[in-house]
């Protein structure tokens, strides 16, 4: 089993940019897990934004690309998200999530002006 903790969310206005991190804790190696990002807003589905295989391949969702990265530092057991040119769309609760089921509880992006 894995915990993972997200931080970094916060008030931003558009245009605007914030890092996310997420933290992963457990008996279980880092470097072998896919990781990735996801969204959720009020009355929405949750989708995807972005995610990494274990081979390094990046995978985005629709909104994404061209704005955000993803990245990971195994040695700290860390993955981080990039977002740049933020828009008022893009506030939502964004979560991690490690292999197939482990989530974290998520961090609020909020864009705002």
């Amino acid at each position: 089993q894995v915990q993972l903790v997200e931080s970094g969310g916060g008030l931003v206005q558009p245009g605007g940019s914030l890092r996310l991190s997420c933290v992963a804790s457990g008996e279980y190696f880092f470097n072998l897990y896919p990781m990735g990002w996801y969204r959720q807003a009020p009355g929405r589905q949750r989708e995807l934004v972005v995610r990494i295989t274990r081979l390094g391949k990046v995978i985005y969702g629709s909104s994404a690309e061209g704005r955000f990265t993803i990245s990971r530092d195994d040695a700290k057991n860390t993955m981080y998200l990039q977002m740049n040119n933020l828009k008022v769309e893009d506030t939502a609760v964004d979560l991690c999530k490690a292999g197939a089921k482990d989530w974290g509880q998520g961090t609020k992006v909020t864009v705002y002006s």
